[in-house]
């Protein structure tokens, strides 16, 4: 895991029940921060995530709510920010697929109103709400962004259509808000390969292979390798506008 000194810091983390958001709660924690784990209402993994980083000595609390969800979004991180008295870090890392099994990009008709309104709202407007609200702690704290993107925003395999152009946009929204939002807030992204997740756990080991096969270090991308980059994000202070592919060595 990499280390900073995050001692004194206040980090909200999205989607941080499992996954790579829990990984990235994990390692903020272990580097001292006090993170809020955001997820939602109804996810018992939320609240035994937090019990977990507690139980491992890191200081943490529970931020329910669904960022897809406009007033949602801006009264979790309201809450979390004074729960927590401040920002440093936010981590926009809530998402979804919109399906348990990738959809083949020739298969329009599956491509609905709604299955894109899903995965917008979620995967690019919701960062995008979040990021508003935290705003003004973040000029305070003179803080930082980091978004989950994904290699699908860059013309990788994506699980959809919509997801690979809602990461598409959060790609370059990360590069705007940096421009916007300078020099008192930094923003950056990272763009995980196939990464083992609760999500993918559930693919053939048949599909996993083939994609490993495609990779320079021959393996899948751990939660953990994500969390070390946004780790390093949080902490390096001359990064911004960035998007850090972390896909071990993805051949397209």
């Amino acid at each position: 895991m990499l280390k900073a000194d995050f001692a004194g810091k206040r980090a909200l983390v999205t989607g941080g029940a499992s996954g790579i958001g829990l990984a990235t709660a994990r390692a903020l924690a272990a580097c001292g921060a006090a993170v809020a784990v955001n997820h939602l209402a109804d996810d018992p993994r939320g609240p035994e995530a937090v019990t977990a980083i507690r139980e491992a000595g890191g200081t943490a609390l529970a931020a329910p709510g669904d960022v897809s969800n406009p007033e949602q979004a801006a009264a979790m991180v309201e809450a979390a920010a004074k729960a927590l008295g401040g920002l440093d870090i936010l981590i926009n890392n809530a998402a979804t697929p919109g399906s348990l099994e990738p959809i083949p990009f020739a298969d329009l008709d599956a491509m609905t109103e709604e299955f894109w309104g899903k995965l917008l709202s979620t995967n690019l407007v919701g960062p995008f709400r979040c990021t508003r609200a935290a705003v003004p702690y973040l000029r305070e704290s003179r803080g930082c962004i980091v978004s989950t993107a994904s290699i699908a925003g860059m013309g990788g395999n994506a699980s959809s259509l919509a997801y690979g152009a809602a990461k598409a946009g959060l790609i370059n929204l990360t590069r705007n808000l940096a421009k916007a939002l300078g020099p008192e807030i930094r923003v950056n992204a990272v763009a995980p390969g196939l990464t083992r997740t609760p999500w993918t756990d559930t693919w053939p080991a048949e599909r996993k292979d083939r994609s490993v096969a495609n990779t320079m270090l021959l393996r899948m991308v751990e939660p953990e390798d994500v969390a070390d980059a946004m780790v390093y994000l949080c902490a390096n202070k001359a990064v911004t506008g960035q998007t850090v592919v972390v896909d071990c060595g993805r051949m397209f």
